[in-house]
């Protein structure tokens, strides 16, 4: 078989080789041509597959390594009996450990506490459900929003968007839909921003689509926020630079980057295919997963508050304000260049591992009293129990017991 596949899936020619012989291609380049004699088409988002590309060619199986789809035309694939597949949930924790480094960041900032915050999360599919725990293990009051699953399962926890109007922050999860009652394209626009609370900080990392960028700039300019953070922009790579300019966190849709992510998502695109055609599958995540960087570190649980303690440990794994700056010097490029600046800051994003895969020592003292010890034993506990919470793991230095 032959397969066509985006460059920037990690390791797909050394998996998908298994299966076939497989041709590496640069995502914004793929055209009729080059995937007509293909049999498989592997896609990243910034790729469209509809009529256009596939029409006349012999592919017979699309797989997209993301969690979304809203790049490929499913339906015309269905009517083609062409398959499908995508990674639901690949990059969901990588998604929401970017937001919650961005919340430590912005808290450090704005000298904020979060603890006892609110957030409203809109959408608690695979990244907002993930999101709302890591955000409760930061001592913070959810809100959630999801009209299906409201639906689904009748549940009173997921609240009318009016009720999240009030909360300090709200993060946008939702996929890009385009109609039904249910359509989340400019699901933020002027009137969902004049609602927001001021001081209200707003962060998006689902599509740049669900957010109307002129609103946003409006209510930016209207003092509306107490900070604003984007990962994902309308009509990318040609972002607006003008936005960039406003927020306080600009990203290159990066926020479900991480190694782990994007090998999961591989991985679960390639049994996908082996399913398909009735092969079996050779290779699994644990195959093309290295040993982390920096697997474990020791943290001093009362060297600063709770919260900066672990805003710093987070930091020594992801620190979001590289990222922040690596694409504020777009700003610098030429205007026609922008988009291949944004495009190359993507295709070139460094080795990023979650939490999960490192291992937090948490350093004990000496201490006389049995009010001093009481206290010492609180704060560890509560340093673990965030640390934990948000996906690290935490052992103490005396006898490596895991939290």
């Amino acid at each position: 078989m032959k397969i066509i596949a985006d460059r920037n899936i990690p390791f797909v020619a050394e998996c998908f080789s298994s299966i076939g012989e497989v041709e590496v291609v640069p995502g914004r380049e793929m055209t009729a041509g080059i995937v007509r004699e293909a049999d498989i088409l592997l896609v990243r988002s910034v790729t469209p597959v509809d009529s256009e590309l596939l029409a006349n060619s012999k592919v017979r199986f699309v797989a997209t390594a993301t969690i979304g789809f809203d790049h490929v035309d499913t339906e015309y694939l269905a009517k083609n009996n062409v398959g499908f597949a995508s990674a639901p949930g690949s990059n969901a924790n990588s998604a929401a450990e970017y937001v919650i480094a961005a919340l430590l960041n912005v808290a450090q900032k704005k000298s904020y506490d979060l603890q006892g915050k609110s957030i409203g999360i809109i959408g608690v599919g695979n990244v907002g459900s993930r999101m709302a725990k890591k955000a409760v293990a930061l001592g913070m009051k959810i809100y959630l929003n999801d009209p299906p699953l409201r639906r689904q399962t009748g549940d009173a926890k997921y609240l009318p968007i009016e009720q999240l109007y009030d909360c300090d922050f709200v993060t946008l999860h939702t996929p890009l839909t385009f109609e039904g009652i249910d359509k989340t394209f400019h699901l933020a626009d002027e009137k969902f921003f004049k609602s927001l609370k001021v001081g209200c900080v707003f962060l998006n990392t689902s599509r740049g689509g669900v957010v109307d960028t002129e609103a946003l700039k409006a209510a930016i300019g209207s003092g509306k926020f107490g900070a604003v953070v984007l990962d994902v922009w309308e009509n990318e790579p040609n972002i607006d630079t003008e936005l960039l300019e406003m927020v306080d966190i600009g990203t290159p849709h990066i926020a479900g980057y991480s190694l782990d992510g994007k090998i999961t998502g591989m991985i679960m695109i390639y049994e996908a295919a082996c399913k398909y055609f009735g092969l079996q599958a050779k290779y699994c995540v644990e195959d093309f997963l290295p040993e982390p960087a920096v697997p474990q570190f020791g943290v001093e649980a009362k060297a600063g508050t709770e919260q900066d303690v672990v805003r710093q440990t987070v930091e020594k794994i992801y620190d979001i304000s590289r990222d922040g700056s690596n694409l504020r010097q777009i700003l610098s490029e030429p205007r026609e260049k922008r988009g291949e600046f944004f495009d190359n800051l993507r295709k070139t994003y460094p080795v990023r591992r979650e939490f999960q895969n490192t291992r937090i020592i948490l350093a004990t003292e000496d201490t006389e009293g049995t009010e001093d010890k009481l206290k010492q034993n609180s704060a560890e506990k509560a340093v673990a129990g965030k640390l934990t919470g948000i996906g690290f793991k935490v052992a103490k230095v005396k006898g490596e017991r895991l939290y």
